[in-house]
């Protein structure tokens, strides 16, 4: 039996990436680098903020100094007009919290970002003592140590990750750690692949955790 679910943020709580991505898209264009959305995802979604620059700098992109701030203050505006929460998030806290399976956030992003985007719709709450953001522990996925301090956090055995890019199931799988990947768009292969059990609708992780 798990002991923990670990929750990455954007694109499994809320539906923030392709907000994000679209700001980043109408963006880079202004520094010369032309993106389509779909190219954009596939390439920065999970990532850090640092790594969008560096990438975007080797493909030509003349980004200033300042560009990862000045990044992050335009998607924090957009995100503030709102963000929708992953149909099925409730209702999964919910059973957690009946069943008394310790649930947490870990995420690469911000806790600035991720107070925002939890903040419209009392997932914030949920979630007080017990979210881990990289820029915090020091350690972005794909390495596993954000996971891993979680785990350490709860001082769990048996954790669960529920991501939905490549780096964060790679970061699961590093860690030791089971992990269900939320693909609703596509088939998921590619995060099957890296050795993540595929779901397409919330609905099914109570189910795949035995309860």
């Amino acid at each position: 039996m798990h002991d923990l679910v670990i929750f990455d943020c954007d694109g499994v709580l809320v539906d923030s990436e392709t907000i994000s991505n679209q700001v980043m898209v109408e963006n880079l264009a202004g520094y010369g680098l032309n993106l389509s959305l779909q190219d954009c995802m596939s390439m920065f979604v999970g990532g850090t903020m640092s790594g969008v620059r560096d990438s975007a700098r080797k493909m030509g992109a003349d980004l200033p100094d300042d560009w990862t701030e000045q990044i992050y203050a335009q998607i924090y505006d957009v995100l503030r007009a709102g963000v929708p929460v992953i149909p099925g998030i409730p209702e999964l806290l919910r059973h957690l919290g009946e069943q008394g399976v310790p649930f947490c956030v870990a995420s690469n992003g911000r806790r600035e970002k991720m107070q925002i985007t939890l903040g419209q719709n009392g997932l914030w709450d949920r979630f007080q003592g017990a979210i881990f953001s990289a820029h915090e522990v020091g350690s972005a996925k794909p390495e596993p140590g954000l996971f891993q301090t979680a785990a350490q956090h709860f001082g769990a055995k048996s954790p669960v990750v529920i991501e939905d890019s490549a780096n964060g199931v790679t970061a699961a799988i590093r860690a030791g750690m089971r992990c269900l990947a939320y693909a609703p768009h596509d088939d998921g292969a590619r995060l099957a692949g890296l050795g993540a059990e595929v779901i397409r609708d919330m609905k099914e992780v109570p189910r795949l955790l035995g309860h």
